[in-house]
């Protein structure tokens, strides 16, 4: 029967590290234990001024060409997952068609999703594969979250970052699903608790949005920054994601125990460690991986994916649970068998 599989997976950060010594350094009154013991992440990476999220995932997509994985022109569909576009027109997705060499005979189109984006673009890769639209699915994700932030924005500073990751997603014949079965939400209401408010057509930016003010908390930004309020995004979290890892264990048929392990969105470790003891999974059977690249968005599943493989977390026959979770608000859960043997950090 023909399947989907994940077959390779590489990734790429951007060039500049900040490190939490140099935040506590911005930000007298935290020291560098402090931004550790609440984030769980000690370095990020920021894109400089003329970097895209484009430049990063062409980069992770050249090193699965030069890895043998594949060649350009064995990609017959791109799927590139991003909140920062090149644009607001043309889809990045045919820019990057050009750039990496791919055939005009490919497919191409962008998902704007956040964090929950990954899950997403592996259900649209096993769609085109299994219904025989597509052989080898090229999945980028990629963003540069930083560009969106307020120098003076700690709350949001300590833990974005920016990189990508490409995925190559292929045909193969098996008699059971490698990938899925999925589950998927939406709740618009939590829109306004992680946006950035202007830039798009529903409201321009101008001298007036770049007016800058504090929060309660002393972060300073303006309308033309990122906004985030942790409290409200913790606790859909904490009411989400339980209810989706419930629904997918029963579209299943599993039970908890049949999961060999659990990779989450990385988004920081004291949501994860809370999620964790809720859902009551055991700690050796979680992927907590943000610590040495932060909060990437929608490229933290693939990188925790890569860097567990390396530790030897995960082996071949192990089955996963994705679960990716937050700006939207947007949630997505999916199965997949740990079948890849191409990865590498980097």
């Amino acid at each position: 029967m023909r399947k989907a599989i994940i077959h390779s997976i590489k990734s790429h950060l951007a060039d500049a590290q900040l490190t939490n010594e140099q935040l506590a350094q911005e930000f007298s009154d935290w020291d560098a234990k402090k931004i550790w013991d609440k984030t769980g992440i000690a370095t990020r990476f920021v894109a400089t001024p003329d970097q895209c999220a484009s430049d990063l995932g062409m980069i992770a997509a050249q090193k699965l060409f030069l890895s043998g994985a594949c060649s350009a022109t064995d990609i017959d569909f791109l799927i590139f997952c991003t909140q920062s576009p090149d644009y607001f027109l043309p889809t990045t997705a045919c820019i990057m068609q050009e750039r990496l060499g791919l055939s005009v005979n490919c497919g191409s189109f962008d998902i704007n999703q956040g964090c929950s984006g990954y899950v997403y673009g592996l259900s649209l890769a096993k769609g085109l594969i299994e219904t025989g639209s597509a052989e080898n699915v090229l999945l980028i994700t990629a963003e540069t979250y930083t560009k969106f932030i307020h120098p003076m924005d700690r709350s949001a500073r300590t833990l974005f970052s920016d990189g990508a990751t490409a995925t190559l997603v292929k045909a193969t014949d098996a008699e059971q699903d490698l990938i899925g079965p999925f589950v998927f939400g939406t709740d618009g209401r939590g829109a306004k608790n992680l946006i950035v408010p202007t830039g798009g057509a529903r409201k321009r930016r101008d001298s007036m949005t770049a007016i800058e003010y504090s929060d309660q908390s002393g972060n300073v930004r303006s309308e033309d920054n990122l906004y985030m309020n942790g409290a409200e995004i913790f606790n859909f979290c904490l009411q989400s994601v339980p209810e989706a890892v419930n629904r997918l264990l029963v579209k299943s048929a599993l039970s908890m125990d049949a999961v060999d392990f659990f990779v989450f969105h990385q988004a920081n470790k004291f949501m994860l460690e809370t999620l964790r003891r809720k859902i009551k999974i055991p700690a050796e059977k979680f992927c907590l991986k943000m610590e040495n690249f932060g909060n990437t968005v929608s490229s933290t599943i693939p990188m925790a994916l890569e860097i567990a493989h390396a530790d030897g977390q995960v082996k071949p026959g192990d089955r996963m649970m994705l679960v990716g979770f937050g700006v939207g608000y947007s949630w997505a859960a999916g199965m997949a068998q740990f079948v890849f043997s191409e990865v590498s950090h980097g």
